[in-house]
């Protein structure tokens, strides 16, 4: 079984769209393991997205995440960061499939609803940013 991290964005918060999100993964037969509604803090979002830092678009991007309460959702399941990234769609709203969680609620390229691990390596340690290891279950 192989877990990823989503994170439910500012943009999809405020339009109140986080269970609609949260039921699309769940459809597809991903298992929740584990859920926490926070408000990320700048050294937090710095960390998140280090690999950005010093592009032109990093300040605004840790100034946007910051900006709301997110949700953070550890799922579980075969293949489920290719099916994740799957059911987003593509970063940018314009460019994603036709019933993707992206194409339906994003607004634009940052304002894209949802973040999703993209690699094994990259789940465990986003993971790790967001959960204790207790707050992770087995069922």
């Amino acid at each position: 079984m192989e877990r990823s991290l989503v994170l439910i964005k500012p943009d999809a918060m405020k339009r109140n769209l986080a269970g609609a999100i949260l039921a699309r993964f769940e459809q597809k037969g991903l298992k929740t393991v584990g859920l926490k509604m926070l408000h990320m803090d700048e050294a937090l979002a710095k960390r998140h997205y280090a690999v950005h830092e010093g592009k032109p678009f990093f300040n605004d991007l840790v100034k946007y995440i910051t900006s709301t309460p997110i949700v953070a959702i550890v799922f579980e399941g075969d293949n489920a960061i290719e099916l994740i990234r799957k059911t987003m769609g593509s970063t940018d709203p314009k460019k994603a499939d036709k019933g993707t969680i992206r194409a339906d609620f994003g607004l634009d390229i940052q304002n894209n609803a949802t973040h999703g691990s993209d690699s094994p390596e990259n789940a465990a340690k986003e993971i790790k940013l967001f959960f204790k290891d207790k707050e992770i279950f087995n069922y």
